[in-house]
């Protein structure tokens, strides 16, 4: 019987009508679904592509784990758990990190900025050379103190990886009596030559941060040679992040907490899963809309099938087998609709992957050329089942509303 229905709903999907406006309605039911469809297949792809891009960059600086203290700023990292983690086989370096905001002044120019003190390993944590967009990656050159800042950071101090004068640093004084008579005594002064700067096309980094040796930051703020603020950890290439993450926390106890790269840039990617969200959203009520075409087209069908069914209904046919195949023709309309539009949605990515139809603009401000897109099948998935079943949804009420004469 199933069978029977399903035949019969495929025959009047592309069977002539009897008024040509049903077809065309149909088409446009189709066309109006497919549409949709695949702008939701692209729209996700862009948002997608973004996250991505974003993601690299960040992956470029950020630490793969990053160990920092469940309270307060510091840590020390002649802890037994800590030492422990040294002679982990699977674990390729472990950094020691120094971060704290300080005045920076060149000649006339000054401003606040986070100054970021690396050991000798924070390259192996770090891709730096992939982000050095001026001069080269050096903390340290043998004699004096080196200094690389972002990009944006340098541009406001007035200063570029040329430059040979020095930078000084002011720091607070932490530790100790002030006196009253002599403010300037209160600050702690270091100073750095530029090597160069770098770019990770992010304000939080570009703008603000500004890396020297871990020495110089531990002078400059006031710290012995085993005080941290963080600890970069970089995994063997074999190495489960997960699995690791969950032992270094058994190891480190509850004073610590362990961060991979999603959760050191957790505000970013919160607001980047709810932009999608919302927009995925926003075209699912569009889809709805779409979906109303079914309903007019399957209202006309059932009005232009009326003798056909009274036939069926005089040869024995049931009310609901009839709404069945009445439900069913809607169905086949939406899933049309959404082959149509997933395969022109997919093809429309792949293309603009591979060609980059869609330019962001012609200028040299832009990161990249073309709008990033990446296809993922759980997106593909998700929008399929949301559209048929709204197009199942949309196809119950007019076959709901049948009324068998007869």
């Amino acid at each position: 019987m199933a069978n029977l229905e399903s035949h019969i709903a495929w025959r009047y999907l592309f069977s002539k009508k009897g008024h040509n406006a049903i077809n065309i309605i149909s088409g446009i039911s189709v066309g109006a679904v497919a549409v949709v469809t695949a702008a939701m297949i692209c729209v996700l792809s862009v948002m997608n592509g973004f996250g991505s891009l974003v993601e690299q960059m960040f992956s470029e600086f950020d630490p793969v784990l990053l160990v920092v203290p469940a309270e307060g700023q510091t840590l020390r990292t002649d802890t037994a758990p800590i030492v422990s983690l040294y002679a982990r086989e699977d674990i390729e370096a472990i950094s020691m990190q120094l971060e704290q905001t300080a005045l920076v002044r060149y000649k006339d120019h000054q401003m606040p900025a986070r100054i970021l003190g690396v050991d000798s390993l924070f390259t192996r944590t770090a891709h730096m050379n992939a982000i050095i967009t001026d001069g080269f990656y050096s903390v340290w050159d043998g004699a004096f103190d080196r200094a690389v800042l972002g990009r944006g950071l340098a541009a406001q101090i007035g200063i570029n990886a040329h430059f040979t004068g020095a930078l000084h640093l002011y720091a607070p004084q932490r530790t100790g009596q002030i006196n009253m008579l002599r403010p300037d005594k209160a600050l702690r002064h270091e100073y750095a030559f530029i090597a160069g700067t770098f770019a990770v096309n992010q304000l939080e980094y570009d703008d603000q941060l500004m890396i020297v040796s871990l020495p110089l930051a531990q002078r400059l703020f006031e710290y012995d040679s085993l005080t941290a603020t963080a600890l970069r950890i970089e995994p063997k290439a074999k190495s489960p992040i997960s699995n690791l993450k969950s032992q270094i926390s058994k190891i480190l106890g509850p004073g610590y907490k362990i961060l991979d790269r999603y959760e050191q840039q957790s505000d970013f990617f919160q607001v980047l899963h709810i932009e999608k969200m919302l927009t995925f959203l926003l075209l699912v009520f569009i889809l709805l809309i779409a979906s109303f075409n079914i309903i007019g087209s399957l209202s006309m069908l059932i009005i232009d099938k009326r003798d056909d069914i009274r036939i069926l209904s005089d040869m024995g046919a049931s009310e609901s087998m009839i709404r069945h195949i009445f439900l069913l023709e809607g169905w086949l309309i939406s899933s049309l609709g959404t082959l149509s539009g997933l395969v022109i949605g997919v093809l429309l990515c792949l293309g603009q992957e591979h060609y980059g139809w869609l330019k962001l603009g012609s200028g040299s401000d832009y990161v990249i050329s073309a709008y990033p897109v990446l296809v993922q099948a759980t997106d593909v998935l998700l929008v399929a089942a949301i559209v048929l079943v709204l197009g199942l949804v949309t196809a119950w009420y007019p076959t709901h509303k049948l009324k068998i004469e007869k």
